[in-house]
This record gives C-alpha cells, sequence and structure tokens, in this order.
C-alpha cells in the first residue's frame, strides 16, 4: 500500500518516516535505507533503480563504481555532486540486486513522488530502463528514449543510460550519456530549442530536442499535484 506524505514538509522528516518504513518486503533483509543525497534544492535529480551491496551498507546511493563514473560525467557538465539530488526508485536493496517487485514500487513510490515535490528540480534524469520506464509509462527501451528532453509534470525529464551499462559498454555508451547530460545542461540554462517538439522519441533524438510527453505517467503516483 502507498504511504501519502503530502503533509511531509522537510526532505529530513521524510527520510526519518523511511528509515523506519516496513511497507514492503524488502525490509528486514536491509542493513540501511538508501533515501536519497544531495542538495534539497537541486536544479537537477537523479533517480536510478535501486541500492545494491554498497549502498545497503553504507546507506547512500551511488557509492560505487557506477557512482563514481557518474560523479566524473557530472564534472563534465560543471556539476558536483552536492549540486544535485540523487535517489532511487525503491529505497532498500532488493535481495541479489534483482528488480524490484510491481508491490515493492507501490509501497515506496509515494516517498520518490514527495522527493520529487520539495526538491522541485528543472530537470529529473532517469537512469537505464528501468527507471525510463517507470516514470514515462512506456515499454519502448532506453536506446530509443534517450536523446530527448520530454515535457513531464511542468519539468523535463532526460532518460540515458545507467553508468554500470558504460562501465560495460565502454566509451561509445560514456559518449551516450555525455551527449544526454549535455542536453541536462541546456535545460538548465535555458537553451534548449524549444521550436522543437517531436513526438516521436527516435527522431526527436537525432535532434536533441524537446517532446511532449502525456501527463498520463503521473498516474505512477496518482493525481497530478
Amino acid at each position: 500500500m502507498t504511504g501519502s506524505f503530502a503533509h511531509v514538509e522537510t526532505l529530513d522528516e521524510l527520510a526519518l518516516i523511511a528509515s523506519g518504513c516496513v511497507m514492503c518486503s524488502l525490509a528486514p533483509s536491509r542493513t540501511n535505507v538508501v533515501f536519497g543525497s544531495g542538495s534539497p534544492d537541486a536544479a537537477v535529480m537523479i533517480v536510478g533503480e535501486g541500492p545494491g551491496q554498497q549502498e545497503d551498507e553504507q546507506g547512500l546511493p551511488f557509492v560505487g563504481r557506477s557512482g563514481q563514473l557518474l560523479d566524473t560525467l557530472l564534472s563534465e557538465i560543471g556539476l558536483q555532486r552536492a549540486d544535485v539530488y540523487i535517489a532511487n526508485v525503491v529505497k532498500c536493496r532488493p535481495p541479489r540486486n534483482r528488480d524490484p517487485r510491481p508491490d515493492e514500487i507501490d509501497a515506496c513510490k509515494g516517498y520518490l513522488r514527495r522527493q520529487i515535490e520539495l526538491i522541485d528540480p528543472i530537470v529529473v534524469v532517469t537512469l537505464g530502463n528501468f527507471s525510463t520506464k517507470l516514470l514515462l509509462r512506456t515499454e519502448v527501451g532506453i536506446t530509443k528514449m534517450r536523446g530527448v528532453a520530454y515535457a513531464w509534470w511542468g519539468r523535463y525529464l532526460v532518460p540515458t543510460f545507467h553508468p554500470a551499462a558504460a562501465l560495460r559498454g565502454g566509451e561509445r555508451v560514456k559518449n551516450d550519456i555525455r551527449a544526454d547530460l549535455a542536453l541536462v545542461r541546456a535545460v538548465i540554462d535555458g537553451r534548449l530549442p524549444s521550436e522543437i517538439r517531436e513526438e516521436g522519441g527516435e527522431s526527436a533524438a537525432r535532434q536533441g530536442g524537446v517532446s511532449d510527453h502525456d501527463d498520463s505517467q503521473l498516474d505512477l503516483f496518482g493525481d497530478a499535484p
């Protein structure tokens, strides 16, 4: 069952509630709740899938090799970890790093919704297939979805590959992430070519433009704020 946190006024208060959460089956096996970290008023919010072993042990998101690569790629567009906010779809580590199950996502999604509301970023960056499909309510894979800034919940959403894919796939994948993060930089600098309004993700991706996206994806969280 999804919790409602509309009454929660700060991230610290929300994190305290999450620290004692037992709303799904992931709670008994966790070491720490990995709530999120970064600037509470960040212009850029990054959403991954779920914590891994190192994140579970330290209670912080993206602290392993993927996180180190993410830090490096962010620095190339002039952002440090302290400038952004990083969270995951689920706050507890799924056993053996499996994909989160629908009931686990449902139990946890209220936290993510309230994080987005409280931080109020200009752009949300989704890392990999899982968070991209979830937030954009699509079955289209990340390869076709990336390269575009989607109009989403009164802001933009930019999908890109998970850093773990770049660790496996080498420079080609890293360069794709670089291109997507350059689009993020353009969004927060107000340099996005607003005249481009492509509906097809693949076509828009080639132009690095904007795609209007149906707000039905807000069903993920319930009614739009």
